[in-house]
């Protein structure tokens, strides 16, 4: 049996609704910005329960952009994670504010307990990631930020579809971030990204700052940044949104199969801890293990795919040096950095797959 780690082809195969809507976009000669891409917009907003959503051309980007928007820049400091893909990190730094790392907990995401020896005098937001699908607690991250009159941005690109209560992510924060790269579980085909927001304030600010700074055809307020979604990756987004809860409760099943099926193995195998209240929409099932290449090694001779997120923290890569960290500062991200491993969970795979998966995991851990 074969188990591929992912498989994007899969969701285009014979796909008449995707062809059809590429071809109304060609037959309407708008490929950027434009209907297509209003309309993806109105059908995002809802699905993340906001009043505005804005397509843009990457994940990247839609945090960028968010700090800039919220007037982030020289002098500033952004709070945010070492464990994340290192676009976070980026996109703080390119925006020309100082990023600032605090550790993880034991969920791979930011720990609130660690967050307020974190801020500073120059501190003006906080951007807590929602890794693997898994929304951080973002109550106690937004009553810090609330009592200290920060910003929160979410990155939420591994977390479409994910909710704390009744409440989605791209809600929970003063912005929300959202990547559509294929690998994503609500996706297109190249890069896009989203970004959400309740506030008319910032949902005007932001449609400029996608967009040249234009006011009008003519004219600018001022100068800035061209990251407009095209048409036909808003089109084909879009086609995806109706079925996406019925992606995310395949993902989440296939993830409770591992969860009832791989728990006896601990500590050798420990699976991802889950909040009473929290939907997860899992972008990736993580777990931690034991002798990891030997375990990589064995599934690959099974032909099962894996993959790790991430193996470097960002404050130790080469990047990463001029933010002033070192080995050690961050044990926990550190830690999981060793022994993280990402075991395939995308909604094209059978149950029976999932359990060769188990099968194999325990027959490696048996020899």
């Amino acid at each position: 049996m074969k188990v591929p780690y992912v498989d994007i082809a899969a969701q285009f195969a014979d796909n008449r609704a995707v062809r059809e809507a590429i071809e109304e976009v060609l037959r309407s000669g708008q490929f950027v910005l434009g209907p297509a891409v209003e309309r993806f917009e109105a059908d995002f907003a809802a699905l993340c329960g906001v009043k505005h959503a804005l397509g843009v051309a990457n994940g990247t980007d839609a945090i960028f952009l968010a700090l800039k928007a919220l007037g982030v820049g020289e002098g500033d400091e952004v709070i945010t994670v070492p464990n994340t893909f290192l676009a976070t990190v980026g996109a703080i730094a390119t925006s020309g504010a100082a990023p600032r790392l605090v550790d993880v907990a034991d969920d791979y995401n930011l720990n609130p307990e660690l967050l307020v020896s974190a801020i500073t005098s120059r501190t003006k937001a906080i951007l807590p990631v929602h890794l693997t699908g898994n929304p951080a607690r973002m109550d106690e991250i937004n009553a810090i930020a609330k009592a200290r009159g920060l910003f929160v941005i979410e990155d939420a690109a591994q977390a479409v579809d994910a909710a704390i209560g009744e409440r989605k992510s791209g809600s929970l924060g003063d912005i929300g971030a959202f990547s559509l790269h294929p690998l994503k579980n609500l996706n297109t085909c190249g890069d896009g990204g989203v970004i959400t927001t309740d506030s008319d304030d910032l949902f005007f600010k932001l449609s400029l700052w996608r967009n040249h700074g234009l006011k009008d055809r003519n004219e600018a307020k001022f100068f800035a940044f061209n990251s407009r979604l095209d048409s036909i990756k808003a089109a084909v987004a879009a086609l995806q949104i109706p079925g996406i809860s019925e992606v995310t409760e395949k993902r989440n099943r296939f993830a409770r199969i591992y969860d009832e099926g791989l728990s006896g193995l601990a500590p050798k195998v420990i699976i991802p801890p889950g909040r009473e209240g929290v939907r997860r929409a899992f972008h990736t099932y993580v777990v931690q293990v034991e002798d990891r290449e030997g375990l990589i090694g064995y599934l690959a001779e099974k032909n099962i795919g894996t993959k790790i997120h991430y193996p470097i923290p960002v404050h130790l890569m080469e990047a990463g040096r001029s933010l002033g960290y070192r080995r050690g500062d961050f044990p926990v991200a550190e830690s999981q950095a060793e022994r993280i491993l990402s075991l395939p969970v995308h909604q094209h795979l059978q149950e029976e797959q999932i359990r060769y998966v188990i099968d194999a995991i325990y027959r490696h851990y048996g020899r």
